[in-house]
C-alpha cells in the first residue's frame, strides 16, 4: 500500500506573500491562450509561465520552451523569488468555497507518495490516460527537474484522523491567496514527531487518484528514465521515487463531486417521442416542467434528488426538459459481460455504452458518431443547446465516491469525465523540487 513523507517544498518568497492570489494559477490543462495571458497579465512571476509553457495543453511543443520554462524557474530561484525550506514538512491545505449559496472547507495536506505502477494496488487510477499529454509533461519535468503541479489523491479515513492530527495545532496560515473566488490556505508542518505520527495514522492506505492522471504517469516514465540512466535501479532516496500529492481524506465534509454533463452534436435529427420509444424497455422517460431558472436549477436542484439513476434530458430545438429513470440496473450486462457490476452501474457508462452507441447514435446520427462536449456548469447547457452546434443535452448525477474504491478493487477505471472533483487544485502553493 501507499507510502508518504514530508518534503522540502519551494515555495514563492513571504515577500511575494501579499500577491500570492495573483501568482497562483489553475491546473495547466484547463487553460487556453486567453487564461494564460490574464494570469500573465496579473503578475510577471506567475507561476503559468513555467507551468504552461506550450499552448494549446496536453501538447508537446519544441525543447526550447521547455528549456525556457526552465531560465525562468532558475531565475526566480536565484532572486529569491521562490526559496526551497529549510526543513522537511507536511503542508495543511485548505480550500475554502460556496457551491449552491453553502460554504465548505476542503482540508487535506500536501506531501510526497511512493511511486508504484498501476495495478500494484498503491496509487489507484479511475481514468484512462492518453499519449500526447504526457509527453508534453515529461519534457517539462526533464527540463526542470521540477513537479509542479499536485495530483489531487484520496485516502480513507474514517475518523478523519491523519488530518485533525495534522490541523489540530495551526494557527494563522503562512500563505493565503483567493482563485477563481476559492480561498487557498497553506500551513507547514515541520514537526519530526508529528510527522511521524502522520506517517503512522495513515498507514499503508491505498492512495485514489481523484484528478492528475497523466502527471502520475508521468513521474512513472520519468522515473523510468532515472532508473536507465544509473543502470537499473534507482536508490531507495532518490527524488524520481516520490510524486506530489495534495491528499484529501474520503470522509473530509467539504469533498465534493459534481456531475460532468454532455452535451451532444452531429445528430441529423432529434425526435424525443421516438427516443422514449425506443428505450421503453430499460428507461421510463417523462417530460418536466421547465422553472424560472431553467436548466441551470434543474441541474443545480432537482436532479441530485431524484432516484439514482436518473438522467435529464433538454431537447435544444424544442426547449423542453425530460427525465429519464433507469429501470432496468442490467442493461449493460449483455453488453459488457466481462465488466464488473460496479463499472456496468455506472450513470457515465451507461450513457455512453447504451444511451449513445446503442440508441442514439444508429437512430440519429447514422454513419458517423455523434460530437460530445463536456460541461460541470449548467448555466452552459442552455445557450449552447440550441439545436445547431448541439442538439441535445444529457445531464447526470454525480458519480458516488464509494465507486472508485470499487472499481480499484477490480483494476477498472471510468468512462472519460465520470468525476469533477470541486474546486480544483491551485498551481503555485508548493514545489517539489526533483
Amino acid at each position: 500500500m501507499a507510502h508518504i513523507r514530508p518534503f522540502n517544498a519551494v515555495r514563492y518568497s513571504p515577500d511575494l506573500a501579499q500577491d500570492l492570489s495573483r501568482l497562483i494559477a489553475p491546473p495547466y490543462d484547463v487553460l487556453n491562450e486567453q487564461g494564460k495571458a490574464a494570469l500573465q497579465s496579473r503578475h510577471p512571476n506567475n507561476i503559468v509561465t513555467v507551468d504552461l509553457p506550450h499552448l494549446p495543453p496536453k501538447t508537446v511543443g519544441p525543447d526550447s520552451v521547455y528549456e525556457q520554462a526552465n531560465s525562468t524557474l532558475q531565475s526566480w530561484l536565484a532572486t529569491n523569488i521562490l526559496a526551497k525550506s529549510p526543513r522537511p514538512a507536511f503542508y495543511p491545505y485548505m480550500q475554502t468555497y460556496e457551491h449552491n449559496e453553502r460554504a465548505f472547507h476542503r482540508r487535506g495536506f500536501f506531501g510526497l507518495v511512493r511511486l508504484s505502477p498501476f495495478g500494484a494496488g498503491e496509487v489507484v487510477p479511475h481514468e484512462k490516460t492518453h499519449a500526447e499529454p504526457i509527453q508534453d509533461r515529461l519534457k517539462l519535468m526533464r527540463f526542470t527537474r521540477t513537479q509542479l503541479s499536485p495530483i489531487f489523491g484520496l485516502f480513507n479515513d474514517p475518523k478523519n484522523e491523519v488530518t485533525n492530527l495534522l490541523y489540530h495545532n495551526i494557527s494563522r496560515p503562512i500563505l493565503s491567496a483567493t482563485l477563481d473566488g476559492v480561498r487557498n490556505d497553506l500551513w507547514a508542518v515541520p514537526d519530526a514527531e508529528v510527522g511521524t505520527k502522520v506517517i503512522d495514522l495513515f498507514g499503508h492506505k491505498p492512495v485514489y487518484i481523484a484528478d492528475g492522471h497523466h502527471r502520475y504517469t508521468t513521474a512513472l516514465n520519468y522515473q523510468d528514465e532515472i532508473r536507465q540512466q544509473l543502470g537499473g535501479k534507482v536508490p531507495d532516496a532518490h527524488p524520481a521515487n516520490w510524486c506530489l500529492f495534495s491528499l484529501v481524506s474520503m470522509q473530509d465534509p467539504g469533498l465534493l463531486i459534481l456531475p460532468t454533463h454532455r452535451l451532444i452534436g452531429g445528430l441529423r435529427s432529434f425526435n424525443a417521442a421516438l427516443l422514449a420509444v425506443s428505450i421503453k424497455d430499460h428507461f421510463d422517460m417523462t417530460e418536466v416542467p421547465l422553472g424560472s431558472d431553467g436548466i441551470a436549477e434543474f441541474a443545480h436542484t432537482t436532479l441530485p434528488k431524484l432516484p439514482a439513476h436518473t438522467f435529464g434530458l433538454f431537447d435544444g430545438s424544442t426547449r423542453k426538459l425530460y427525465k429519464l429513470h433507469l429501470k432496468d440496473p442490467s442493461v449493460l450486462k449483455p453488453l459488457e459481460p466481462d465488466k464488473s457490476d460496479a463499472w456496468r452501474r455506472l450513470d457515465a457508462a451507461i450513457l455512453h455504452r447504451y444511451l449513445l452507441d446503442e440508441v442514439i447514435r444508429p437512430r440519429f446520427s447514422p454513419g458517423h458518431d455523434p460530437v460530445v462536449s463536456y460541461t460541470a456548469d449548467p448555466d452552459e447547457i442552455a445557450p449552447q443547446v440550441d439545436g445547431s452546434r448541439y442538439q441535445i443535452a444529457l445531464m447526470l448525477q454525480s458519480t458516488p465516491l464509494h465507486t472508485l474504491e470499487e472499481l480499484g478493487r477490480h483494476g477498472e477505471v471510468m468512462p472519460q469525465k465520470s468525476t469533477y472533483f470541486y474546486p480544483k487544485l491551485a498551481t503555485g502553493m508548493v514545489i517539489n523540487p526533483l
